[in-house]
């Protein structure tokens, strides 16, 4: 690794078990940091070592609850207050990204906060992965690498070998990713239209495609109380799939997720350690996003291309 300025990297609390899988990735150790708690809940993190004149990469998921997203931000800040040459925030999940547009009248939209945050705070970049909308990158004035985990997701369908492969997107706003697995899978697509009675609750979904005697995976870029993944597994069986597995980024997994998947007729679900888990399941497995992201940030820290990385 060429050296332009001196590299460092440091971790928030929710993300430090991947970010210790980065740095080891990278031949290198976290930076020491530390944080100061008050009685009201109130923290304060702090750099223990100097940052002056360095880049800093500060490895940090956004997912519940908000303190994630401060403990950030105040990271950001203490970075730039002490000098360090440049900024990175490297968030592999990025929090609030379904608050994209203004999808009703009189609600924010959290996505573009969030970015406006990030920028206030001293951001010179941001790296993350499978933003719930593509068009979250415009909200941002830095530069935004936006990694796609169909690289570790389309060898892994490739190994499975499942003859009939269909892909299926969980929506209608999923059929782009759901085109890009198909065109490098060199298989057929299917598409779920669902319609919703309220956030996190699917009232009817149909399938749009045959299914019968296929080889089903669902993509999607994260899976929160898998209410919908769950319904269009248990349809598309009902409809004579062979088997019917997902691949989700972000594994949330709120609510009655793990009881939904556990009683579905999902045969696996494969999620990347974007989000950590909160329980082992015998039907969840977990392709770590280290490597991919290491080799992002020596590529970027080299002024190096990243395009070879992406497969959508």
């Amino acid at each position: 690794m060429s050296v332009n300025t001196p590299l460092k990297f440091f971790s928030g609390r929710a993300s430090r078990y991947l970010a210790e899988k980065i740095v080891k990735s990278l031949g290198t150790e976290l930076g020491k940091s530390s944080i100061q708690f008050f009685s009201d809940g109130e923290f304060q993190p702090s750099f223990e070592e100097s940052v002056r004149g360095a880049s800093v990469f500060i490895i940090q998921s956004t997912f519940p609850p908000a303190e994630n997203l401060m403990e950030l931000l105040l990271m950001i800040d203490a970075a730039k207050r002490a000098s360090a040459n440049k900024v990175v925030a490297v968030m592999p999940y990025f929090g609030l990204a379904r608050q994209d547009r203004k999808d009703k009248p009189r609600v924010s939209i959290g996505a573009k906060l969030v970015a406006d945050l990030l920028s206030a705070a001293g951001a010179d970049r941001i790296m993350t992965m499978d933003l719930h909308a593509d068009q979250i990158q415009g909200f941002f004035n830095v530069p935004v690498d936006h990694i796609f985990a169909s690289s570790l997701f389309v060898p892994y369908i490739k190994n499975l070998n499942l003859d009939n492969l269909v892909i299926a997107s969980p929506d209608m706003g999923g059929t782009k990713r759901a085109n890009a697995y198909s065109r490098f899978l060199n298989a057929e697509m299917v598409i779920c239209y669902k319609q919703r009675k309220r956030a996190n609750v699917v009232g009817e979904i149909t399938v749009i495609g045959d299914v019968k005697g296929k080889n089903v995976v669902i993509v999607d870029d994260m899976v929160d109380t898998a209410g919908t993944l769950t319904k269009a597994a248990n349809m598309m069986k009902e409809q004579g799939a062979i088997s019917v597995r997902a691949c989700a980024t972000h594994p949330i997994l709120s609510g009655n997720a793990y009881e939904n998947i556990e009683q579905s007729a999902l045969s696996e679900l494969v999620v990347t350690d974007s989000i950590p888990l909160k329980k082992q399941s015998s039907k969840i497995h977990v392709i770590s996003v280290a490597d991919l992201l290491a080799d992002i940030i020596q590529k970027v820290y080299n002024y190096q291309s990243i395009s070879t990385r992406f497969l959508q």
